[in-house]
């Protein structure tokens, strides 16, 4: 005997796994974890802190002392939630019989199993069974928030989460869903001190410290992320989140090797995450395991048709893995559309080169020398416009089809139309406000359009929507007023290198010369490094600043990367003509200049 206490087993050990069950069961009867706990004030504690199956044992014993079901069934649901068990988790909860002490908390815990289970009407009607017992309840406002944003009532899930942090401001789920919300709206910097309130209040929480580690990871804080990783672990030392945070730390670092071996290590569900099959697929092209990347970033695309950078990098998987049929099947129609990248049209081109396809090449990879024009292009729907008329706006995917088709095929006003429709249909959707506004834009009502963009932007505000939101601005002559949203983007989007070069942009445009170098070179470290456009930028902010070295290096950087650029070519020549020797290739440059084809 292990301790001297008398143990009476009271339920069948093979609906647990035996030896968690058993070392659980044996700990709970030998520890003296709280004395002057009451049997139900122990399971309450249990879980607070998230121990499911002491809960459910401290729970189980207190019925087979009499205590009758419906005081404890709103526990026992809650405990087999924790632990997973949503079968056991229905039998105690689903007929809604709980005393009236627990009738509150009890359709709570079947709203929360309606929700984990995808039915979320009946998870709506279990909250307003709830509702009317408590309505000032700040996690119970908290779930009603996240079943609003699921079901495309974001408007109305910031309310909740607003009301909740008022009803309880030192609550720490209503402060996590807060500074969620607000990293979606906002950007990582304005989300992280939410985080911090929650973490002073919930110091210990395993999923509030992953979740703020993920965001100090976003911000390029990358010790500050390692702390708070290292702290994860000290707390649960078996928990599996830490390889995956381990792995984005590695692959910011460069290092892909450990990168890949910690992942590995990860849980399932944390690879199966769309983030996570990101990184998967970067690590592996940077490992060279092409096909494999190909592969998971292949699965990715599918469930996300519409990410370009999920496009580009499976294109640059195909490539750099030799599968150039592939990848002119996959993307040769995509690559010739209008709002095509550069970068995709010259994989796509060199993809019929290697095929020994010179013709069909050269349309690509002209086009991908030339500068974009940086206005905004309709994008073409994969659905052709009598089917999605016959469909109408019926589901987010039909309505989202039909107003492309429609503005792609030059009918905004009948685009505007049916984005109305969805809208009133679906008043609080980030997405549907965001059609309205491609919508509005297409018929040129900019007023309305950015007020629809303003408010999708207040829910979730990603760099699409943003780069939408500065063309609805300058069209309107608010040039000061669209580079305060850009920086605003920056500032809670720091990776975003996009963003950053049209800042630079602005900046050169303007003759600030110091501020476009910063912007500049900022862009060139969060990925456009082989951008010969913004390397031909930096090269003539260093000619500016005095600094010719730097410009002769920038320009032969985008020379060598796009020779048949312009702005390449043109950045060479001038950067040429500052050396003392450099005015024969100068020239030799301005004669190919003259001789390109417009």
């Amino acid at each position: 005997m292990i301790c001297s206490s008398n143990m009476t087993f009271r339920r069948d050990l093979t609906q647990l796994r035996p030896l968690a069950a058993a070392v659980l069961l044996l700990l709970a009867a030998c520890a003296d974890i709280a004395p002057d706990l009451m049997p139900i004030e122990s399971a309450k504690s249990s879980l607070e802190a998230g121990d499911g199956l002491a809960a459910e044992v401290a729970l189980r014993d207190m019925i087979a002392g009499g205590v009758p079901r419906s005081d404890v069934a709103a526990y026992l649901g809650e405990a087999e939630l924790l632990q997973g068990e949503l079968v056991e988790a229905r039998q105690w909860l689903e007929s809604g019989k709980f005393s009236d002490d627990t009738r509150g908390h009890g359709f709570h815990m079947l709203a929360r199993l309606e929700m984990r289970e995808g039915n979320l009407p009946a998870a709506g009607t279990a909250f307003d069974k709830s509702l009317a017992v408590d309505r000032e309840n700040a996690e119970l406002w908290v779930d009603i928030g996240r079943l609003r944003y699921r079901g495309g009532e974001q408007t109305q899930a910031v309310e909740a989460s607003m009301y909740a942090v008022e009803l309880d401001p030192q609550n720490g789920a209503a402060l996590q869903f807060r500074a969620q919300l607000l990293r979606d709206s906002e950007g990582m910097a304005a989300a992280i001190p939410w985080f911090e309130r929650a973490l002073e209040r919930s110091p210990e929480d395993i999923g509030l410290l992953a979740d703020y580690a993920a965001t100090l990871g976003e911000l390029g804080r990358a010790r500050d992320m390692l702390v708070t990783v290292r702290k994860i672990a000290r707390i649960d030392p078996a928990n599996r989140r830490i390889f995956y945070l381990q792995a984005v730390l590695a692959a910011r670092a460069g290092k892909f090797k450990l990168a890949q071996s910690l992942l590995a290590r990860s849980s399932k569900a944390d690879r199966d995450m769309p983030a996570a099959m990101l990184l998967a697929g970067i690590i592996d092209i940077e490992n060279g395991n092409y096909a494999s990347a190909a592969q998971v970033l292949e699965r990715l695309a599918t469930a996300q048709p519409d990410n370009r950078s999920v496009r580009q990098l499976l294109a640059r998987a195909l490539s750099l893995g030799g599968n150039d049929r592939e990848l002119v099947y996959r993307y040769g129609e995509i690559a010739s559309r209008p709002s095509a990248s550069p970068y995709l049209r010259t994989l796509v081109g060199r993809a019929h080169e290697a095929l020994d396809q010179r013709d069909q090449a050269a349309p690509y990879l002209d086009a991908a020398a030339k500068r974009r024009s940086g206005n905004l292009v309709a994008v073409q729907s994969g659905t052709t416009l009598d089917v999605a008329e016959a469909r109408g706006p019926t589901t987010g995917f039909d309505a989202l089809a039909l107003v492309r088709a429609r503005i792609f095929n030059g009918n905004p006003d009948a685009a505007r139309g049916a984005a109305a429709g969805f809208l009133k249909r679906f008043p609080g959707s980030s997405d549907a406000l965001s059609l309205a506004g491609d919508a509005s834009l297409a018929a040129r009502q900019f007023d309305e359009a950015l007020d629809h963009y303003g408010k999708a932007a207040a829910i979730r505000g990603p760099w699409v929507l943003t780069r939408k939101r500065v063309k609805t601005l300058q069209a309107l002559g608010r040039d000061n007023d669209a580079l305060a949203v850009l920086a605003g983007h920056l500032v809670g989007d720091p990776g975003n290198a996009e963003a950053a070069g049209l800042l630079a942009v602005a900046a050169a445009s303007r003759g600030d010369w110091p501020n476009a170098a910063i912007f500049t070179d900022h862009a060139l470290a969060n990925g456009r490094v082989r951008d010969p456009l913004m390397l031909s930028l930096r090269s003539e902010i260093a000619l500016r600043l005095g600094e010719v070295d730097l410009g002769v290096e920038m320009a032969e950087r985008a020379y060598t990367i796009q020779p048949m650029s312009e702005d390449a070519t043109r950045a060479l020549a001038i950067a040429y003509r500052q050396l003392d020797d450099g005015e024969p290739l100068a020239a030799v440059l301005e004669t190919k200049l003259r001789q390109m084809p417009d």
